[in-house]
């Protein structure tokens, strides 16, 4: 019969061994990932916090094809802060359309324009407080204007990251916990960017599950 230290020492050996194997699958999904990466529209903002952070508000509920023009439309008109205080409300509703809730967002974009000196935070906790801005798009800007690590999980990560047997969860909030306990940092700035690439590419289940299973990932 086993003895107590055995068992402990056996369950240790499988942990080590179920971990490895994750670890490995974690590196052979990035690199798969990274070969059949295709832009991801948005990211056209680079590193501009001010860019990054109004684009990224505009997406929610929208394509990303028309959340870029409507973008580029706004940007032309106001290229910063200051510029964007100075429009009404009407003008900037008139320069997003159509994007989805646009008239909601027109608000909140306003809004933010009229705080004091207003920059863009670098916390999650102070983007949040900034009107029209929730987890996910907070840890879109810190991801993408400062690269500050960050796991932002959309309908493309959440549906990904299901299919690849990495969790089994029923809503995007519920995904976003799970991958932090499991993915490791060094994986986060580039999660979201890579996964939106291959779930604009492949928008079916079978189309999905196709890919993965051709890169041998599943």
């Amino acid at each position: 019969m086993e003895s107590k230290q055995q068992k402990q020492f056996v369950k240790s050996v499988e942990q080590q061994c179920s971990r490895s194997v994750e670890i490995s699958n974690f590196s052979n999904v990035f690199e798969a990932f990274k070969r059949n990466y295709k832009l991801v529209p948005l990211e056209v903002f680079g590193k501009n916090p001010y860019k990054t952070l109004i684009s990224t508000i505009l997406s929610s509920r929208t394509k990303d094809e028309i959340t870029l023009e409507a973008s580029l439309r706004l940007f032309a008109k106001a290229p910063n802060f200051r510029k964007l205080e100075q429009l009404d409300e009407l003008e900037i509703k008139k320069l997003i359309f159509p994007v989805g809730f646009y008239k909601t967002k027109a608000k909140h974009l306003k809004a933010i324009a009229g705080l004091h000196h207003v920059i863009v935070p670098k916390t999650r906790e102070d983007l949040m407080k900034l009107p029209g801005v929730g987890r996910k798009t907070a840890n879109l800007v810190l991801n993408r204007a400062f690269g500050i690590p960050a796991i932002a999980v959309d309908t493309h990560v959440h549906r990904i990251c299901n299919a690849l047997g990495w969790v089994k969860t029923k809503t995007p909030q519920q995904t976003e916990k799970k991958l932090i306990k499991i993915i490791p940092k060094r994986y986060w700035p580039d999660l979201n960017r890579l996964f939106v690439s291959i779930g604009r590419q492949y928008t079916t289940k079978r189309k999905l599950e196709e890919f993965l299973k051709n890169e041998k990932l599943i």
